[in-house]
């Protein structure tokens, strides 16, 4: 009896510690050589990253984002501080909402957007487009450029920043078009629209956008292009840093810290 009693102890500690090797080697996932977090290059970039967070189009943190940081080719990262180098000395930073996006979570956006049922974010994010069209119209690919590294999406914040308030799921929801009185306070300048908004209004040069609004999105847009950013026209908040580090390949490690190997 004590033998068997030996046999099962030695047969479930050996299964305890192949499962903590098995999950050890997945929260250790090596970032690709290349890779870098954002704040190694410029601590002083602002960072929101929404799809870690309730507050998206999906309404729950989307998978592959374990920590709430921002990756990036070290390229992209070294264009973004000089970007901010300039903004700065202008009295605004920029806020980074997404970086680098593992494969895994553009999947989770395509099934999202097959889920019909599921649209308790629709009112802020896509209030005046049917969910059946948002794969065709392009608001949900099956590809994402930021997947590859080098593209992020970000706006402008006016120093001094002021605090974000906290998302609670569940609150009552605004149209990202509506006034940004209206709209959920992240301490973004006004550019007309919220992040991630499916809208044709979000277009980057939409002619119903104008004024300060418009002021805000050519500030943004002419400072990140000086440094070899290139603007998704569909997208004010959208750039993707040519010439690209990865430009064939759509990376999938999840987003975390520490970078093992991201040099």
């Amino acid at each position: 009896m004590f033998h068997y009693f030996l046999q099962y102890r030695h047969v479930a500690a050996t299964a305890a510690l192949l499962a903590a090797i098995s999950c050890s080697s997945v929260e250790l996932e090596p970032v690709p050589k290349g890779f870098v977090p954002l704040t190694s290059i410029d601590p002083t970039v602002i960072q929101e990253m929404r799809y870690a967070t309730h507050h998206n189009f999906v309404g729950e943190p989307i998978d592959g984002y374990r920590k709430p940081v921002c990756l990036l080719a070290r390229p992209t990262g070294e264009a973004l501080h000089q970007a901010q180098v300039k903004l700065l000395k202008r009295g605004y930073s920029l806020k980074v909402y997404d970086c680098y996006r593992p494969q895994r979570a553009v999947d989770q956006f395509v099934r999202w957007a097959g889920d019909l049922h599921d649209e308790k974010m629709k009112k802020e994010f896509y209030p005046r487009v049917d969910k059946t069209a948002l794969i065709p119209d392009g608001y949900i690919a099956e590809k994402s450029g930021h997947s590859r590294g080098s593209t992020v999406d970000l706006t402008l914040v006016r120093l001094p920043a002021a605090a974000a308030s906290p998302y609670r799921p569940g609150q009552k929801l605004a149209p990202c078009y509506a006034a940004q009185s209206e709209r959920f306070s992240d301490t973004s300048v006004d550019m007309g629209t919220a992040f991630d908004c499916f809208d044709t209004l979000s277009h980057t040069d939409d002619r119903r956008i104008q004024g300060v609004q418009r002021a805000n999105r050519q500030l943004l847009k002419q400072t990140l292009e000086a440094e070899g950013f290139i603007n998704l026209p569909e997208e004010w908040w959208h750039f993707t840093h040519e010439p690209e580090s990865f430009p064939n390949t759509y990376f999938n490690f999840p987003v975390a810290l520490p970078v093992a190997g991201g040099s």
